[in-house]
């Protein structure tokens, strides 16, 4: 912390007693990255098709805007501190941008776009959330400060590879394993 006073909250340590920020934090931001979270799980969840992948995604992308919109607003008023989430909330929504925008204008290659695309974007969504609190959250406050940057990444890269290989995306080589032909 930078000296100034802060809030505590839940157990969580808010560097700031301001009542506009408290009201950001608690009014917007955290439920935006609770409902982020929630829709982005279970839309990669459900089956690839129009319906809950759709509605969800959909649902996952407007409120990372939101969730992106409000952290530039926090980062503002704390620029010093934060400059560094806003990099990483702007990583993200550009991410989720490009595959949305893949998926909907038809890009070449757009399924593995959109994939890559929202992945990170959720990846780099986890890696701001732990880089600002890990170390107030049980077990996470134990590593050394870089596991918060490295262990969303660690997880989420290979999944993202794997859905990218997957058969249905590599209908190719999944055809080629069916019928025996090389």
């Amino acid at each position: 912390m930078t000296g100034e006073e802060t809030t505590l909250v839940a157990g969580i340590e808010i560097p700031s007693s301001d009542p506009f920020f408290l009201a950001v934090v608690l009014g917007l931001h955290i439920p935006l990255g609770l409902a982020c979270v929630a829709t982005g799980a279970v839309a990669m969840l459900s089956e690839k098709r129009r319906g809950n992948h759709s509605r969800l995604g959909t649902i996952y992308f407007w409120c990372l805007l939101a969730l992106f919109s409000s952290s530039t607003l926090l980062s503002l008023l704390r620029w010093a501190e934060n400059r560094h989430l806003f990099v990483l909330g702007a990583l993200s929504f550009t991410c989720a941008w490009l595959g949305r925008t893949a998926l909907r204008r038809r890009w070449w290659s757009w399924v593995r776009l959109h994939i890559a695309g929202m992945g990170l974007s959720y990846i780099l969504m986890l890696v701001a959330f732990y880089v600002d609190n890990g170390k107030q959250l049980p077990l996470w406050k134990e590593l050394p400060h870089f596991m918060y940057w490295l262990i969303p990444f660690a997880i989420g890269i290979p999944l993202i590879v794997r859905a990218l290989l997957w058969p249905p995306l590599a209908p190719a080589r999944h055809e080629t394993r069916l019928t025996g032909i090389h």
